[in-house]
């Protein structure tokens, strides 16, 4: 009777320290489930703020190229404004353009059209002499053509050419001969003018009246 009680006795002791044992377990399992809801939350929120740092990289580096194109342009419009002034001379009430760069002449004529001049027109002597002075041994393009009709130069503005002689540069090779064909726009030299194939590369004149 004594060996059962104390059989019933140990049964009992071990019942409740297995269910100490599992509401332990239990109390862990808890633990550990709440560790890891807030590792979870945890590795989201960083994942959330790597997003969120990500795409604000990737915005200060399109603002940043952005900024550079934009500085690049910037330094672009600056030369070239420098390059336009550099080349700027004033006769009379008129402003000339003399580049410095080549061009064929329709290029040429855009350069000055979107600065809001033209190519020059050169209206008497003196106005070519003074562009002579200036060009000296290089060829400039100027405002003068006869793509539409063989023949029949015209200046920009429609106008004939009003200078009777000496426009031309005479001598072994009198202007304009269209000696290679086509040679249907006009240059200026310090010797005269030429007719030379519109697709040349030359610099340009360009020209604004001051008094308009």
């Amino acid at each position: 009777m004594t060996a059962v009680i104390v059989l019933c006795f140990t049964f009992i002791q071990e019942r409740q320290q297995l269910k100490t044992k599992i509401t332990n377990l239990t109390e862990e399992r808890e633990q550990l489930k709440t560790k890891i809801t807030n590792l979870t939350e945890e590795r989201d929120q960083l994942l959330t703020n790597n997003m969120s740092l990500t795409e604000e990289r990737n915005q200060l580096l399109t603002n940043n190229m952005s900024l550079t194109e934009e500085r690049d342009q910037l330094k672009l419009e600056r030369n070239d404004l420098q390059k336009f002034v550099d080349g700027l001379k004033c006769h009379q009430s008129t402003l000339y353009f003399f580049s410095s760069e080549t061009k064929n002449w329709d290029e040429s004529r855009r350069y000055c059209r979107e600065r809001g001049t033209d190519l020059i027109i050169i209206n008497n002597r003196e106005e070519q002499d003074f562009v002579k002075n200036i060009c000296g041994s290089d060829h400039f393009w100027i405002g003068l053509t006869d793509v539409e009709e063989e023949g029949r130069w015209k200046w920009v503005d429609g106008s004939n050419i009003n200078i009777t002689s000496g426009f031309w540069k005479s001598g072994e090779h009198n202007q304009p001969d269209d000696y290679q064909g086509n040679e249907d726009c006009a240059n200026t030299h310090s010797s005269g003018c030429f007719d030379t194939k519109c697709d040349s590369s030359l610099k340009w004149i360009c020209e604004k009246s001051i008094l308009k």
